[in-house]
């Protein structure tokens, strides 16, 4: 194998230095900032074979699959393989493998797409079930709901109807270009009570003159885009918190029939 020129040109030498260091329990940062070694590939050359030290596996949940998928990398197993039998994310894998030697590549681009596709459908599979965890357990927190209790709940959520102008919430208009553009931007900043001046920027239709559209007057305003950012957990917790409350209820009622 030929050895990289220039600044790596003592490839041996310097894979001698690395070796020692990682046996005195240095990490891979460590050694690349003590020997100056900016590129990933050569730092993989050079301590290709060399277990890391204890210190740096760390204990998790993720134990058995970090073993799992360094046992498949020495088979040959790609990382799209290894993510399609493991279920976890590729950027995982890479944290998990990268020091070991990469398999040759021995299949066509159609096998290569199949195997991509099959590893996303496992990750959105894994992702599935844990949005059902997550709801499930949401739900369990609320358990049983007293009548009082139910009249609370009403009550918030009747009081914050209308009070979501949040930080994380972000609006933007979307609107044709031959519509008043201003006016519909203070039309919404009054409909949401938010400041007009802390709206993203208005996405302009393109105007069809033969188009058969029917909101074309005055009172056309567009249509009002609302993005809440870090919304996915939120909302699992939020909709597994309603599916409890609605359980509650159904459970209350029943008790008060009985």
């Amino acid at each position: 194998m030929a050895h990289p020129s220039g600044k790596y040109a003592d490839f041996e030498g310097l894979r001698e230095q690395a070796l020692a260091l990682r046996r005195a329990g240095l990490s891979r940062r460590q050694i690349r900032d003590r020997l100056h070694v900016d590129n990933n590939d050569i730092l993989n050359r050079l301590l290709e074979g060399e277990p890391p030290p204890e210190w740096t596996k760390r204990p998790n949940s993720k134990d058995d699959l970090r073993d799992k998928a360094r046992e498949l990398r020495l088979q040959g197993w790609t990382y799209d393989q290894i993510q399609v039998e493991l279920g976890c994310s590729k950027s995982s894998i890479s944290l998990w493998v990268r020091d070991l030697p990469k398999p040759e590549r021995k299949r066509t681009s159609e096998e290569a797409a199949a195997i991509a596709r099959r590893g996303w459908e496992a990750t959105l599979r894994t992702r599935e079930e844990a949005r059902k965890q997550r709801k499930a357990e949401a739900g369990a927190e609320i358990g049983v709901m007293t009548d009082r209790e139910l009249f609370l709940v009403g009550v918030g959520l009747y009081w914050a109807e209308g009070t979501k102008d949040k930080p994380h919430i972000r609006f933007h208009v979307m609107i044709h270009e031959s519509a008043d553009v201003a006016a519909a931007e203070n039309y919404w900043a009054d409909l949401v009570e938010a400041d007009r001046h802390s709206f993203g920027k208005t996405t302009l239709k393109r105007h069809n003159p033969k188009t058969v559209r029917k909101n074309t007057g005055d009172s056309y305003q567009g249509c009002l885009a609302v993005t809440v950012r870090q919304s996915a957990d939120l909302y699992r917790r939020i909709e597994g918190w309603w599916y409890g409350i609605v359980g509650a209820a159904t459970a209350s009622d029943r008790q008060n029939r009985a």
